[in-house]
């Protein structure tokens, strides 16, 4: 799916931030990223979510299902050598992603690209709060609804967490669902 950015400079509960799409919305600061800074970055977090959808219709222009934020993605930057950045998700009502969030990482790159400040093909290390870690790269340029938008690889690992199983009793009256008109 293209990542693009939706807006730049927003100002959201006394902080200005990036939105960007990669899969979903995520609004992106620079903040210390740091295990003891968490409950202030879920608190944070929250706020800048409630006050972008306040202020802001965030849509996407060819998937209106596709809408608000969905996280807030706090980054600090650790180096060039390799490009890399810590981060922590906050999405949710306050929830904490393990993982440096792949959907999150997408949109962190379309504005890296955007910014020029990651050239196209070259690597982002993503570690989260708890350090793990996703790599990601711009491999190509998109367009959705003539906003400029990139094509983004992304890799890392995810361990299975558990398992669920449907099923349809076949007494059961709205088992194939309902719509409500």
């Amino acid at each position: 799916m293209p990542a693009f950015v939706w807006a730049t400079g927003l100002t959201a509960a006394g902080r200005t931030v990036d939105v960007a799409f990669g899969g979903a919305f995520y609004a992106c600061l620079e903040e210390r990223v740091e295990p003891g800074e968490l409950p202030r970055l879920v608190d944070l977090g929250r706020k800048i979510k409630h006050a972008l959808e306040r202020e802001h219709e965030i849509v996407h222009p060819e998937e209106p299902e596709l809408r608000d934020v969905y996280g807030v993605v706090f980054w600090q930057h650790e180096g060039d050598d390799p490009f890399a950045q810590r981060n922590v998700t906050v999405f949710a009502d306050g929830e904490v992603d393990r993982s440096p969030c792949g959907s999150g990482t997408s949109a962190r790159l379309a504005l890296l690209d955007a910014a020029r400040r990651l050239p196209r093909g070259e690597e982002l290390v993503h570690r989260s709060i708890v350090g793990s870690e996703f790599r990601g790269r711009v491999v190509g340029s998109a367009e959705v609804a003539g906003v400029p938008a990139v094509v983004t690889e992304v890799e890392g690992s995810a361990h299975r967490t558990g398992e669920h199983v449907f099923e349809l009793d076949p007494d059961d009256p709205l088992g194939e669902g309902f719509l409500l008109r």
